[in-house]
């Protein structure tokens, strides 16, 4: 699993309008009851308060007591108010979180300061864990600065090279999300290094089979395009100069499939570093949302992931989606 966490800056409201809409609409509903596994560090204490305080989640602290209020002293934090369910290690806080979201004690889970691979062997695993019967998949949903719409990136974190099976639902959760996001049309672009089909590149193959799946009903809840080139994708000018005129995706697209974890990658991580953007990012296909903070996000983009589970999952219990539970 690749790292998580492509958000460089904190955001402003001029740069990144996306993210205040989206903390406005989750701070209109009840706060989400969220697991926070093992936040054994300043940071991870930090990041749980600063989410309870805007009025997006109710944090419960899974993990060694003495760490965790160790690491609230250290942040000067006061924890004296928050629920702690003592557990020894960062293996144990990972099973115990997921025991109490089957229990439906919690809405989600978040990641504190253990690594990414316990969590997600907890929550994978094929006895006792959230797995549904969607393939789990990571998305990002960017606020690029000057972009019009915000961006879905899927998979960045997760799927190392998704088969077309894979890709199915990696396609199916990433749908889901925008419209537990309100996004008024959902444009998936399946992307490639070409817009052509050629059977000498793979990922054009892919793309072409699942736009005709989607032509079907195996894919739905969308508009699909592909194989696009990520110009022609996000460019109405680029799609218009390559000839790709009859077509509700190229030049409009907000949902971005990659070919595999590497392109994902570094494309969320250029827009991030790069172009400023703000990534939240969210874990999907699993009984319950699952937030993936990391070290190097920051506090804006922990927010907006918590803000995205929150929506994600009231569409699950609205039956909006079905990706959730």
């Amino acid at each position: 699993m690749a790292s998580t966490s492509p958000s460089a800056a904190p955001s402003s409201s001029s740069a990144h309008p996306h993210y205040d809409r989206l903390i406005a609409s989750a701070r209109a509903l009840p706060p989400l009851r969220v697991a926070v596994v093992h936040p054994t560090n300043a940071m991870s204490i930090e990041a749980a308060l600063a989410s309870a305080e805007l009025g997006l989640i109710a944090p419960v602290l899974v993990g060694p007591r003495a760490r965790i209020e160790a690491a609230a002293q250290e942040a000067g934090a006061s924890i004296a108010h928050l629920t702690i369910v003592d557990a020894p290690h960062s293996h144990a806080a990972a099973d115990a979180a997921v025991a109490m979201a089957l229990r439906g004690e919690v809405d989600a889970l978040m990641k504190g300061s253990l690594h990414t691979d316990e969590l997600m062997g907890a929550v994978v695993r094929r006895e006792g864990g959230l797995r549904t019967s969607r393939r789990i998949s990571h998305c990002f949903v960017m606020d690029v600065p000057g972009h019009a719409q915000p961006l879905i990136i899927s998979d960045a974190a997760i799927n190392i090279a998704p088969t077309l099976e894979d890709k199915v639902d990696i396609v199916q959760n990433a749908i889901d999300l925008a419209h537990a996001l309100h996004m008024p049309e959902v444009r998936v672009a399946i992307l490639s290094a070409t817009e052509t089909v050629n059977p000498k590149v793979p990922s054009t193959l892919d793309a072409a089979a699942l736009c005709k799946m989607a032509d079907r009903g195996q894919i739905t809840g969308a508009q699909l395009d592909g194989p696009l080139a990520l110009d022609n994708a996000i460019d109405a000018e680029a799609a218009r100069i390559k000839g790709i005129v009859d077509s509700p995706v190229a030049g409009h697209a907000n949902v971005l499939i990659v070919p595999d974890l590497h392109a994902g990658n570094l494309l969320a991580k250029s827009l991030s570093f790069l172009g400023g953007a703000l990534a939240a990012g969210i874990v999907l296909g699993t009984k319950v949302p699952v937030i993936l903070t990391s070290r190097a996000d920051s506090e804006s983009a922990r927010l907006a992931s918590c803000a995205v589970a929150s929506m994600l999952a009231k569409a699950g219990r609205d039956g909006t989606i079905k990706a959730v539970g």
